[in-house]
């Protein structure tokens, strides 16, 4: 289940106010085209995350001293354009370990009514069954692309960070091994593709947009645009802010 306001949030009683909405189901304030969105500054004086560092074993360590690291999250929340309560939701980040190891993103499919396009994570809302947040990100994984669990290793799980939609998310970090067939739902999923993992955790790709406005309705977000081909994957927003304090965690 993709993190979209068209779902209605668990434990949300049928008298909780609406969203505030526009006539085309996108929330009030809410970005319809971040492209046009003017950058404010790319952090091409931010190193680098070494790549000794993005290597399975180094990542593995890295996760294991969590609890113990010094750092502090850069993004953790989006401003509020909904009066819905907030509601627990995973995501799974999941790191390919191919040659160059890999981020798993997908492109969400353009039949959904709101953030139609727009890059993702695999993930959703925690459900009542669901025994911890990593499992949450797993099952969510296994709904929307068909990755199966048995070719993954949780390492760890970064702070929370909070949607416009209201969506508390926790991103649970994982290791992927080659093999995995995918099949992605075609009712939430457009296209899953890979992205590099050096290529996000270096800031000099890094850009941050400033939208003007009062109140919520102004907004500073990171976008990361990569190249695939002919084919340009704008990853922004949620999991562009997800990908920054994992950058932040790793760099630290």
């Amino acid at each position: 289940m993709s993190l979209s306001p068209e779902s209605p949030l668990s434990g949300t009683p049928d008298h909780a106010p609406p969203e505030v909405v526009n006539a085309v189901g996108t929330p009030t304030g809410a970005v319809t085209d971040p492209r046009m969105v003017p950058v404010t500054r790319v952090d091409h004086d931010l190193p680098a995350v070494p790549p000794a560092r993005l290597t399975a074993d180094a990542l593995r360590a890295r996760f294991s001293l969590s609890g113990s690291l010094m750092w502090t999250p850069e993004v953790r929340r989006e401003p509020s354009l909904t009066r819905r309560s907030p509601a627990p939701a995973a995501v799974l980040v999941p790191i390919v370990l191919r040659d160059e190891p890999m981020v798993l993103l997908t492109e969400r499919a353009t039949r959904m009514s709101t953030h139609s396009g727009q890059i993702a994570f695999p993930g959703g809302r925690v459900d009542p069954g669901d025994v911890t947040i990593a499992a949450a990100a797993l099952r969510e994984a296994w709904e929307e692309v068909g990755l199966d669990a048995s070719f993954v290793e949780v390492l760890g799980e970064l702070p929370t960070y909070t949607t416009i939609t209201a969506f508390v998310v926790t991103p649970v970090v994982a290791l992927v091994q080659p093999g995995f067939a995918l099949r992605p739902n075609p009712a939430e999923v457009a296209d899953v593709f890979e992205v590099p993992l050096a290529f996000l955790m270096n800031p000099a790709h890094h850009r941050r947009h400033h939208l003007e406005g009062e109140g919520p309705a102004a907004r500073h977000f990171f976008s990361m645009p990569y190249q695939d081909g002919a084919h340009e994957r704008f990853v922004w927003g949620a999991t562009a802010g997800m990908l920054r304090n994992l950058y932040r965690f790793l760099s630290a």
